[in-house]
């Protein structure tokens, strides 16, 4: 099969979707890879890394999605990507359609297949492909959380860790996930009380376990509220899987907060899990309401990409060698899943709410 690896058109986003390591697997079984020149620079591969391996470098975007058959890349297509797209084409990637009806329109209109990294679901009801951005939106989370808490960054100034004679800073985190554990475990680590949420009593057990400075309780809305209003940091890692992510902090509580406090939505992918929550980008990351500093960027792992492009790109190789070999990949059940339209048809069950 031919396949196609872009370069990322989303603001300042720097991953890769394949690394030239696995080009050069699926070069030696028989497929050709087309790269397009630049795609790999923020990661630190160069167009020569590519070329190393038999990878065919196309000049531009044009020329990248002429010449593939399968396209694979990181985020979700934003209009330069939507120029190219054809009907024919097997679209492998993050999609979020559920915060996202025009882009889902416009998909349809294509008539393309487009598979969701985010939706490709394992028996055991894992998300193998949303696991790894997740563990590093997590632990971006609280590190960027922690320097927005900066005084030179509207922050209130504090340091979350504390020290003797001075307070600890308190974080809450809602969900207990993949990224919500994530960032709980990075700001237990560094000193801070946290309060984690969730309705799993295994994941609250496993929250519990972190350390003695971290408490795990069900999300009831009076509880939450309670313990929001005096946070120095929420982070919202709220998610229901290829769905709109539930508003679980609203703004009554936003309010209730302290001047100079952040709030970190991992969730926005998904619509966002705070009601004053609204999509920024790294180029604008930050916004205030009612004194609450906000962070919503939509590409979290992109601010790492060497980091998160070796780590995703890891993952999804055995699926993108699947749908390159496989003419009978629907048969595959994780994969099904992970279709959300086909044929100008909306396929996957969360969207169709």
């Amino acid at each position: 099969m031919r396949i196609g690896v872009p370069s990322e058109t989303k603001t300042l986003e720097g991953r890769v979707a394949l690394v030239p390591a696995a080009c050069g697997d699926l070069v030696r079984r028989g497929h050709e890879v087309y790269v397009q020149a630049g795609a790999g620079l923020k990661s630190g591969f160069g167009d020569d890394d590519y070329a190393r391996v038999g990878v065919k470098l196309a000049p531009d975007a044009k020329a990248l999605y002429e010449a593939a058959e399968m396209i694979v890349k990181v985020k979700e297509p934003i209009a330069g990507d939507l120029e190219h797209l054809r009907k024919d084409h097997l679209l492998f990637c993050y999609l979020h359609l559920a915060a996202e009806p025009a882009l889902t329109q416009r998909l349809l209109d294509i008539g393309l297949t487009g598979i969701a990294f985010e939706s490709v679901t394992e028996a055991d009801g894992s998300l193998p492909l949303l696991a790894p951005m997740s563990i590093i939106a997590g632990r971006i989370a609280t590190q960027v959380g922690t320097h927005l808490l900066h005084q030179p960054e509207g922050g209130k100034g504090k340091l979350l860790g504390g020290l003797p004679s001075t307070e600890r800073g308190k974080v809450v985190v809602l969900g207990a996930g993949q990224a919500g554990g994530n960032a709980a475990a990075l700001a237990a680590a560094g000193g801070a009380n946290v309060v984690v949420f969730d309705m799993r009593q295994d994941r609250l057990a496993q929250m519990m376990a972190l350390g003695p400075n971290v408490t795990a309780l069900y999300p009831y809305e009076e509880t939450v509220a309670r313990e929001v209003k005096d946070a120095d940091l929420v982070i919202g890692a709220v998610l229901i899987p290829s769905a709109k992510a539930p508003r679980v902090i609203t703004k009554a509580m936003v309010e209730s907060m302290q001047p100079g406090s952040v709030l970190v939505d991992i969730s926005i992918d998904q619509g966002g899990c705070f009601e004053t929550s609204k999509a920024t980008t790294w180029k604008e990351p930050t916004y205030v309401v009612d004194g609450v500093t906000h962070f919503c960027v939509t590409n979290m792992p992109g601010a790492v990409p060497q980091t998160s492009s070796q780590a995703i790109c890891a993952a999804i190789l055995p699926y993108v060698n699947r749908l390159a070999s496989d003419a009978n990949w629907k048969a595959f059940a994780p994969l099904k899943a992970g279709i959300n339209v086909e044929g100008g048809q909306i396929v996957h069950p969360a969207l169709k709410g």
